[in-house]
């Protein structure tokens, strides 16, 4: 229950936010109402008189609308919402549908709770002449006094023209008639409702008998709390009843599900990856940082290791400024897994203080350079689109059921502090061995999310920081002296060419074999490269000759005897780095030679 707790506090926080529209933001809805997408809109008087009618522009037809239990959760029962519907329910061709509908909005009307808008509409769909009045404006074709089925199907919302400027004339913004509705649910369910003890606040209270859906759109149907298979395999012989496994009072459901639906719908705590929401939020509303995105602004220029440590600390002393220690940061995915039901595939409480600390030792520990980019820590879905993703059309895309899954299992490591996973490890660097199955900017993504993983899964295994981005002329790690020496060989080749020569190196072309047999590969690259030794000038070729002399020097004598075995993923960060440094070595000494000449 600690989802719906937290739920019901943010709701409770955020009350007087509820019926009130946000330009650009779903709304928090109020008790007994939910947002519903509207087609048609009708205008008429106090007195429920047609005035007009038109159709609802595309980015205004989430409306909120209020709704008895059984109408929340319709799918194919009469269950008629009590005033914004279809218009296979307010027409009277309707029969059945259009009669519970007039009795429902009868009752209402004659309430003590009743209201002057709740009247108008009444006497108007009384009046008998929707459909004429929306086919003589367009809205509806003429089908001798019966909308097709897909006509049926519109759902219209009322405005009711007024005197007051300070009473809205829109059903849908008007407090007042929120208010009526809220207190007449209350009434007529405390006649017939049962009351029990409710697990989520823990008072004897009037228990829910349905609960509402429409959490996440993308799976608007699927529901979180569901008990409407008595007779399939829903208890399994445990309970005889669904109240013997929880107890839920309708207003702590409502107000739960409405936070839950206005959370899953606000991009600035919600991620979606394909159909699964990823939600990071406080309940009291103190702001977090996005779980997919890193929580530094984007830098104007590529930052150094020392300044993008530098902007990662300033950046999560904001958030520490204030979002206070002991508050609590709830993170929770859901997903469907079948049209009708709603899981929660992950959820973490935890305290501001830790929440931050296992972002920052995240971010701090697994970035890498971007090429121009400069240093980066690669998004979560990023990560996972590069190790089981392939490259069409320029872009890196991945089955999203695999997606899902794997970016949920990295958000774990991320905000429990566990070992990277090495199937992911393993799946990067096998991706980026291959580099001729991307293009150039593929190869660079690939390869830099790579060294990523690579560095944070050696260093977390070792405790302590013994990979860096600065190449290490002292490592003696065969891998990365392999990697180096890979680097070196693809440079000596690339020096040869022309400026816009597009092939590829013999280095690259036997990547995938180099890593599995090194010295082998090595010796056929290195045997190739001769004729391009000799178009290199003597001081170039002395250069590359004598590196590759070095750093075949490095090796330890107890790797003599394993110089064709299969490389380990420390590989690609010896060649990255080394590869690296040849470019920053030529941009400083390129520096350097137009300082002499301006001096």
């Amino acid at each position: 229950m600690g989802l719906l707790q937290k739920a019901c506090e943010t709701y409770d926080t955020f009350a007087q936010k509820a019926g009130v529209a946000e330009q650009g933001r779903a709304p928090l809805t109020p008790i007994s109402h939910i947002v519903q997408n509207v087609q048609i809109e009708i205008i008429i008087d106090e007195d429920g008189n047609y005035v007009g009618a038109n159709e609802v522009a595309k980015d205004d037809v989430k409306t909120i609308i209020p709704v008895t239990e059984a109408s929340a959760v319709r799918t194919g029962n009469c269950a008629p919402h009590p005033l914004c519907e279809q218009i296979g329910y307010i027409s009277k061709h309707s029969g059945e549908k259009y009669e519970k509908y007039v009795e429902q909005l009868s009752d209402w009307a004659d309430s003590e709770y009743a209201h002057q808008k709740v009247r108008a509409v009444l006497n108007y769909v009384k009046g008998g002449s929707v459909l004429s009045d929306l086919e003589r404006a367009g809205l509806i074709g003429p089908e001798g006094g019966k909308p097709d089925n897909k006509a049926d199907k519109l759902m219209v919302r009322w405005r009711v023209l007024n005197d007051d400027p300070d009473i809205p004339e829109e059903c849908w913004r008007d407090a007042t008639l929120f208010d009526s509705y809220i207190r007449y649910a209350e009434s007529i369910s405390d006649e017939d409702g049962d009351t029990g003890l409710c697990m989520i606040t823990g008072d004897e209270a009037r228990l829910a008998l349905k609960h509402p859906k429409g959490i996440v759109s993308a799976n608007y149907g699927a529901k979180l709390i569901s008990d409407n298979d008595s007779s399939g395999y829903t208890y399994r012989g445990r309970f005889t009843d669904s109240r013997q496994a929880a107890t839920v009072s309708y207003i702590a459901s409502q107000k739960a599900h409405s936070a839950l639906a206005w959370l899953a719908a606000n991009d600035s705590v919600r991620d979606f990856v394909g159909n699964r929401v990823f939600i990071c939020w406080n309940p009291k509303g103190f702001k977090t940082p996005k779980l997919m995105g890193s929580p530094m602004d984007t830098a104007e220029e590529a930052l150094r290791p020392s300044d993008y440590k530098k902007q990662l600390y300033e950046a999560l002393r904001g958030y520490r400024e204030n979002l206070p220690d002991n508050e609590d940061v709830i993170i929770a995915a859901f997903d469907a897994a079948t049209t009708g039901r709603l899981s929660m595939t992950y959820y973490s409480e935890l305290r501001a203080s830790d929440f931050l600390e296992k972002i920052q030792r995240w971010y701090e520990t697994c970035c890498w350079e971007f090429g121009r980019y400069g240093v980066q820590s690669p998004p979560l879905k990023k990560i996972a689109e590069c190790a089981f993703g392939t490259q069409r059309e320029g872009r890196i895309e991945a089955d999203d059921r695999v997606l899902k899954e794997q970016t949920q299992k990295l958000l774990a490591c991320m905000i429990e502090g566990s070992p990277v996973p090495m199937d992911i490890v393993r799946a990067l660097t096998q991706k980026a061995s291959a580099p001729l199955a991307y293009d150039n900017n593929g190869r660079i993504r690939m390869l830099s999310t790579a060294c990523a993983m690579i560095r944070k899964y050696r260093n977390d295994l070792a405790k302590k920081e013994e990979w860096t981005m600065k190449l290490d002329p002292a490592n003696t790690d065969r891998s990365y002296l392999f990697g180096r020496l890979m680097a070196v060989m693809e440079k000596a080749e690339r020096d040869t060419y022309n400026q816009d020569e597009g092939r590829e190196p013999n280095a690259i072309k036997m990547q995938s074999v180099y890593c599995e047999r090194p010295m082998y590969a090595a010796r056929i690259i290195h045997d190739k490269l001769e004729p391009y030794f000799e178009r290199l000038g003597a001081k170039q070729r002395i250069f590359y000759k004598n590196l590759i002399g070095e750093i075949f020097g490095l090796f330890k004598e107890e790797d003599k005897d394993k110089m064709n075995k299969r490389l380990e993923d420390t590989y690609l960060l010896g060649y990255y780095l080394q590869r690296s440094e040849f470019y920053t070595k030529k941009e400083a000494d390129t520096e350097n030679e137009h300082m002499e000449v301006t001096e």
